[in-house]
């Protein structure tokens, strides 16, 4: 017996190979929106080991893609949220790391998709290596190609504020592990 397997359906431009030249907004949702990286306190982000983790694997991006450059972002108590950079993208292979390739999606070397699988994979690694959780993320993410400063402006806001807004984010929820 076959069994067929419905397409997901994708939010990305048409046309867009997302590898260009260009700033990106990208979201990274915890497995089932699990609490994963710190809590919240007084409206401010308080990191555990993991989410220093997250972190550290975030700020290593440009070492692995050397035409990525990174602009504001926020390790969240369960997603992350980060404006992506690519400039003069003439070839970011990643470095160091060899990001794993999906049966069902083809992706360009350097395009987001490479560049959010090798960070989630560089977390993944470290739960591996220092807990006993082996689902970290949900299976996909949320990009948005950034194309006016006013834009930017407002997501750089949105990121920064993301902390004091935490109990009316819509990736709040009561599922702490602790």
């Amino acid at each position: 017996m076959s069994q067929s397997f419905g397409k997901r359906r994708s939010i990305r431009l048409q046309g867009l190979n997302y590898s260009g030249a260009g700033f990106y907004f990208v979201t990274i949702c915890t497995d089932n929106k699990k609490h994963l990286f710190g809590k919240i306190i007084d409206n401010e982000m308080h990191w555990n080991a993991a989410g220093e983790a997250a972190r550290k694997c975030w700020l290593e991006i440009p070492a692995h893609y050397p035409d990525v450059k990174l602009d504001v972002f926020i390790i969240m108590p369960n997603h992350v949220h980060g404006i992506l950079i690519i400039e003069n993208n003439t070839d970011t292979r990643a470095q160091d790391i060899v990001p794993l390739q999906s049966r069902y999606q083809k992706t360009l070397s350097g395009s987001i998709g490479v560049i959010v699988r090798g960070y989630k994979i560089g977390v993944s690694k470290w739960f591996r290596q220092n807990t006993q959780i082996k689902d970290v993320w949900q299976k996909n993410y949320y990009e948005h190609v950034i194309r006016k400063e006013e834009s930017l402006l407002k997501i750089q806001e949105y990121i920064l504020n993301n902390p004091a807004a935490w109990e009316k984010d819509k990736f709040f929820c009561e599922n702490y592990l602790e």
